[in-house]
């Protein structure tokens, strides 16, 4: 496995992926942010449908990357691993989610 400065390994599946991805997580701030992140992109998914205004979609990108892209460089100090793997690093992000939201996992890891 890497440190959170070197080159990303190889992953043939999520499940191998995913304690990685976590290991990319690690600073209570950065998960901090990503679940923000996730929450509001969740709200705003939401609010385009209940309001039937999909405007409100544009913004899910900035929500859902820019707290977590300032968790990474901000935080953590390391690259997104979405650059390498953004199939698995986006499951990744919704299962650290849920994961975060059922208490399953901590904030502090």
């Amino acid at each position: 496995m890497s440190d959170n400065h070197s080159s990303v390994p190889e992953f043939k599946s999520f499940n191998t992926f995913y304690p990685f991805y976590l290991s990319q997580h690690s600073n209570a701030m950065s998960r901090k942010l990503h679940f923000v992140g996730s929450w509001s992109l969740l709200a705003l998914v939401v609010l385009a449908f209940t309001t039937g205004n999909p405007w409100w979609l544009f913004g899910t990108p900035l929500v859902g990357y820019g707290f977590a892209w300032i968790g990474h460089f901000v935080f953590e100090k390391n690259k997104p691993a979405a650059f390498s793997y953004p199939i698995y690093s986006l499951l990744g992000d919704w299962v650290m989610f849920w994961q975060l939201l059922t208490r399953k996992i901590k904030f502090k890891s």
